[in-house]
């Protein structure tokens, strides 16, 4: 018997691989102008960290019909800035052991391959089994079924790696484990109020299951 009980592993990127945050807070002004909701002020960030994702947009005022073109609006600024975003510290090391344990390593992300891959680098892009991105904001669940599908896999033997409560939302859609990260987007009480599988501090945490 394996010392952990997950064959396959999925990582979503913003937030949990690559360190985006302070990227998506300073083009914020830009994208609440050009789309017309509510620019919160830098101190409520805290407060807004606590919010699942349907009460952040109902916070901001952000129609849901205009989510498409401000993810794809933000995903051009991206493109274009990519070197500003970086991996954070000990993801590296986390994924080339996991892909030297025999774990099979997969990526879900809203984010584009393009970037997703420029970020990783050409050596850790290649530890990546399998790419599916341009998931829509409640897209993941449809997202990790296929990836069942695709890798032949049960539900118990995948665990599902993010920072939003989304992310949760979707792993328990699917039936599969539910790992937490502390690190990325979500404030880390709301992440623990919904009582995931496994709560990761520090990426080098992953490895200890």
């Amino acid at each position: 018997m394996p010392s952990y009980p997950y064959r396959l592993v999925i990582f979503d990127f913003d937030g949990t691989l690559a360190d985006s945050f302070p990227w998506f807070i300073e083009v914020f002004d830009q994208l609440a102008d050009r789309f017309g909701f509510v620019n919160p002020d830098r101190s409520d960030l805290d407060t807004l960290r606590r919010l699942g994702p349907k009460e952040l947009l109902k916070r901001l005022k952000v129609p849901l019909l205009k989510l498409p073109a401000i993810a794809a609006y933000a995903q051009r600024l991206q493109n274009a800035q990519i070197d500003r975003i970086v991996l954070f510290e000990g993801i590296a090391e986390v994924l080339r052991e996991l892909k030297g344990r025999g774990v099979t390593l997969v990526v879900v992300t809203s984010n584009d391959s393009d970037n997703v891959k420029a970020v990783l680098g050409e050596d850790l892009s290649v530890l990546i089994d399998h790419y599916a991105c341009g998931s829509s904001l409640f897209g993941k669940a449809a997202k990790f079924k296929d990836v069942l599908k695709t890798f032949k896999v049960r539900p118990g033997e995948v665990l599902s790696i993010g920072d939003e409560l989304r992310d949760i939302e979707a792993a328990r859609k699917t039936g599969i484990g539910v790992g937490a990260v502390t690190w990325g987007y979500a404030h880390e009480d709301s992440l623990l109020s919904e009582k995931p599988d496994h709560v990761f501090a520090k990426p080098g945490d992953i490895l200890n299951i």
